[in-house]
């Protein structure tokens, strides 16, 4: 489940939701001009979907769209990329898998958008339409298992499954790796934890490969499934408080999140950590959770990709500096998917830009299917979508992870990160079965 929050109106002058007419016919590559679909000798139309308006919230979904944005207006002010500007197109797909084939559908037969970038939808039903027209989709949040199964499209996280469009990850089997409930056992000495839910089918499905992570690294295990429409977590807060729970980890939205931490602050929990995931690291844990201030000093969130705090790293700070001239009302909501939604925007243009002025998505699929892994400029843990065989045995994984603190800088208060390093926080850990 992930973060929910308050809306953000993208103004209009940032996005185009119609083009002026249709693209010029692809000519050979080479001559600088109209090389491919969505590609004149002036412009690039690049596609994202996203779903704004969904049933979670305007803001759950809406994080990696901003930072996108801010990347691809921060390139085309530096004059586009080899002679073009991008030209970027949106589409709300509210949340629905009819809605996400109809966006996918209007940006690719109508609007004739080059390749995707950065998309964050809750229901990613177009996935075969895009992988059957051979528009690469680079640097989407792997929300469902669309980028475990089809060719063409390369999440934020990069994959290793063979992603031939028959079944999902190896036959229908994914595997999660441990590092999170290692790192939390070495570094707190935690040795008990409680799993929160919803009585929803993809919440509770996480909460399993939760329980299923921590068991296997030795946790006692506390699970807990509230009713979605009407949640009691005072009852949970007991429970916890009854069983000592040290970490609790939770597979919902913020909104469920900042409840949870009322109920137990209330009931006088507390906690060695609350540990929650990479959608809910945002900056709006400073009014989600002001009510309940020692659940919040207790929150951590682990990530394959880097503090969007640490502006002592180039790229994050240039990332920093595009959100606050772009989009400065989103000071108060900047998030690590808004970051990694800059990183797929990177991805996809470092990948462009090695085709120089001759254009093509085979090139841009050549460039993200090699073995070397990418890292965004350091932004992300080094990915790659070099299919390997299906695990057997230990894998080396690697992390980032930052808590909130009410006296970070200078008492203002924020994400500070606990790591020396997310490129050497690596542990050897089991690699675990499940069939999504």
């Amino acid at each position: 489940m992930l973060l929910a929050g308050c809306g953000s109106r993208l103004p209009e002058s940032a996005f185009a939701t119609r083009p002026a007419g249709p693209t010029a016919s692809p000519a050979s590559p080479g001559n600088g001009g109209a090389t491919d679909t969505g590609v004149t000798p002036t412009e690039i139309r690049i596609g994202i979907v996203t779903s704004r308006t969904s049933p979670v919230g305007s803001e759950t979904f809406s994080g990696p769209l901003y930072g996108a944005q801010a990347f691809f207006r921060s390139l085309n002010d530096r004059g586009g990329l080899h002679g073009r500007t991008v030209k970027v197109l949106t589409c709300d797909d509210g949340g629905s898998g009819i809605g996400n084939q109809d966006c996918v559908h209007q940006l690719i037969d109508h609007d004739q958008v080059f390749a995707f970038a950065s998309g964050s939808v809750l229901d990613y039903a177009g996935a075969p339409y895009v992988s059957g027209k051979d528009v690469p989709d680079v640097g989407g949040q792997p929300i469902g298992t669309a980028y475990d199964r089809w060719p063409h499209l390369y999440g934020i996280y990069g994959s290793n499954a063979p992603r031939d469009g028959r079944t999902v990850g190896w036959n229908g089997t994914l595997y999660q790796s441990t590092e999170v409930f290692r790192f939390f056992k070495e570094r707190l000495g935690a040795r008990n934890a409680a799993v929160v839910a919803y009585n929803q089918a993809d919440s509770a499905r996480y909460a399993a490969q939760l329980t299923q992570g921590l068991e296997a690294e030795g946790y006692r295990v506390l699970s807990q499934s509230v009713d979605f429409a009407l949640p009691g977590f005072q009852a949970v807060a007991a429970a916890m408080k009854a069983d000592g729970s040290q970490l609790v980890f939770d597979a919902m939205d913020s909104r469920g999140n900042s409840a949870l931490c009322q109920a137990l602050d209330a009931a006088g929990v507390r906690l060695t950590a609350k540990v929650t995931n990479v959608q809910n690291w945002s900056e709006a844990v400073r009014t989600d959770y002001q009510s309940s201030p020692g659940c919040r000093n207790a929150l951590w969130s682990t990530s394959s990709s880097r503090n969007y705090e640490d502006v002592g790293f180039p790229a994050v700070k240039e990332f920093r500096d595009a959100m606050t001239r772009w989009y400065p009302e989103r000071e108060s909501l900047l998030s690590a998917w808004e970051l990694e939604g800059w990183a797929g925007a990177q991805w996809l243009t470092d990948a462009m830009d090695s085709c120089g002025t001759a254009l093509t998505r085979a090139c841009v699929e050549r460039f993200m299917n090699r073995a070397q892994p990418y890292d965004a400029h350091g932004l992300i843990l080094p990915a790659s979508f070099t299919p390997a065989p299906q695990p057997n045995g230990p894998t080396r994984a690697c992390l980032d992870a930052a808590r909130w603190q009410d006296s970070a800088f200078g008492g203002h208060g924020g994400w500070t990160t606990q790591v020396t390093d997310m490129n050497t926080t690596c542990f050897d850990v089991p690699q675990l079965p499940y069939h999504p």
